[in-house]
């Protein structure tokens, strides 16, 4: 079966901001980067996220991944961003970065982190639906559960990957695993985030975000699972398992993708 073709909706995106949830995250903004704070698992997980991340981004423009600046030359779009745990490790790879984030308090930390670090990233405070603009790469890590429609949402990341390019998504699938793990068991147990962080009946499963990606352009390249070991307190990639956490990366269709980088002699 042929993939829809971009452009065949008939009437632009919606916003798909839930303010309520933005009102839940933004009175622990000012904790974005305390590695033992509300905001521990992205943490934790972050090394495996950008492992994958990079990966992806690697693979799809030609790039070596131990290069120092891999990333160079790509325009690199990071929906809800919040503090910048992605977007200061993808800045220091080379990426022209952007940050999206519609919680004020959490693009005021990044800013301020980022400026600590003297990395120059493009954080602004604003709803994506309202961004005219075209990246080499979209990433949209841990935020479509707590939009308010899922299928606008992705319509509206779909519109900002320019031809060629690429879109990665994180979440958490809806199962019984990832209530009794991602809720029950971060939220109460080990309570690494404030109990009300998610909402089991928002979570989205891989079917679901390939479905609405074809629908608006994409290609459904690659799921990878996020699996996490209690024993030794580590996180990892998983090419089978996608219960709880998974990556979806899809490809925009390709006219003419970001030129590859020359080997260096």
């Amino acid at each position: 079966m042929a993939a829809a073709k971009s452009g065949a909706r008939k009437t632009p995106p919606k916003s798909t901001v839930d303010e309520a949830e933005i009102r839940h995250f933004s009175k622990d903004s000012a904790h974005w980067w305390d590695e033992n704070g509300p905001f521990k698992p992205l943490h934790r997980a972050n090394p495996v996220r950008l492992k994958y991340i990079k990966a992806q981004i690697c693979a799809r423009f030609g790039r070596d991944e131990n290069a120092l600046d891999a990333l160079e030359g790509l325009k690199i779009l990071d929906v809800g961003c919040g503090g910048g745990l992605v977007c200061e490790p993808l800045c220091r790879l080379g990426g022209t970065v952007t940050g999206l984030d519609a919680d004020a308090n959490a693009i005021e930390a990044a800013k301020t982190h980022a400026a600590q670090a003297d990395l120059s990233i493009d954080y602004r405070c604003m709803d994506a639906v309202d961004l005219n603009e075209k990246f080499h790469v979209v990433l949209a890590l841990e935020v479509i559960e707590h939009v308010a429609d899922p299928a606008e949402f992705i319509a509206i990341i779909a519109d900002k990957v320019a031809p060629g390019g690429l879109v990665i998504f994180s979440t958490l699938n809806r199962t019984a695993k990832s209530y009794a793990l991602g809720i029950v068991g971060l939220e109460y147990l080990l309570r690494w985030v404030p109990k009300g962080t998610h909402d089991w009946k928002k979570f989205v499963k891989p079917s679901e975000i390939a479905r609405a990606a074809r629908q608006n352009g994409l290609t459904p390249a690659n799921v990878c699972g996020l699996v996490y070991n209690p024993v030794r307190g580590e996180f990892a990639l998983s090419d089978t398992d996608t219960a709880v956490n998974y990556f979806l990366t899809c490809a925009a269709p390709e006219t003419k993708p970001a030129p590859k980088r020359k080997q260096k002699a």
